[in-house]
């Protein structure tokens, strides 16, 4: 103890530097970690930024996914209310007719929206296949929206005088066929003359065909293919 207190005092001179250079060496390692402690708070909230987007992102896709599912769903009511009512049909007939371009176009737009609709919602959540589904339903609804504007400004415009009479004939028969207080004998004799009436004249979805037979199933014949 006493050389190294010999050795201070004969070369007291050497503190200052030395003390300089642990100072400042502590000051460095100080504020080395002090960066590093910045840098694990920045970095934590960086992923929780990241974390929160993904969730933010996540739930947007999934909301756009849900609009346009239901946007899907709701054209498709819109054409059942045609495809599954004969009545409707003979009053907007051209819902239909493949021969108009309108209505050709909307059936071909359904069918590319239906093939592409998943059989689950988050196969949605690739955007491109979200993209192409997306950009389907909205021919689809457009193309219908387009051919049911024209279907109901013309209504029975493009038939003649004769042809609307048997449309009408066909009307008052198929509300005959439905009607429960009809006998068995009388909603099947209407319903037989009522597609007669419509042979040739509109197009009768196989569908529509059934949803009526399924009423009157108890009034048609056995085993009968309407």
């Amino acid at each position: 103890m006493g050389e190294v207190l010999s050795f201070v005092g004969d070369h007291w001179w050497l503190i200052f530097p030395i003390g300089g250079v642990v100072g400042g060496w502590a000051a460095r390692v100080a504020a080395y970690n002090e960066k590093r402690r910045r840098d694990k708070i920045e970095l934590a909230r960086i992923k929780a930024d990241a974390k929160t987007e993904h969730l933010r992102v996540t739930q947007t896709s999934r909301s756009a996914i849900g609009k346009v599912l239901a946007r899907h769903d709701d054209v498709n009511a819109r054409w059942f209310d045609y495809e599954l009512d004969i009545a409707t049909l003979i009053e907007y007939p051209m819902m239909t007719d493949l021969r108009e371009p309108l209505t050709l176009a909307f059936h071909r737009a359904k069918v590319h929206a239906d093939d592409l609709r998943p059989t689950e919602p988050d196969e949605l959540l690739d955007p491109a296949v979200f993209a192409e589904y997306r950009d389907a339903v909205g021919e689809y609804a457009t193309s219908f929206d387009a051919a049911e504007r024209e279907a109901r400004r013309r209504k029975q415009g493009d038939f003649s005088p004769v042809e609307r009479e048997r449309l009408e004939r066909a009307r008052r028969l198929i509300a005959i066929a439905v009607d429960d207080g009809a006998t068995p004998a009388e909603r099947q004799a209407a319903y037989r003359r009522a597609r007669a009436e419509l042979d040739g004249l509109i197009a009768v979805p196989k569908v529509a065909a059934g949803q009526l037979e399924s009423r009157i199933a108890a009034a048609l014949e056995p085993g009968r293919d309407g």
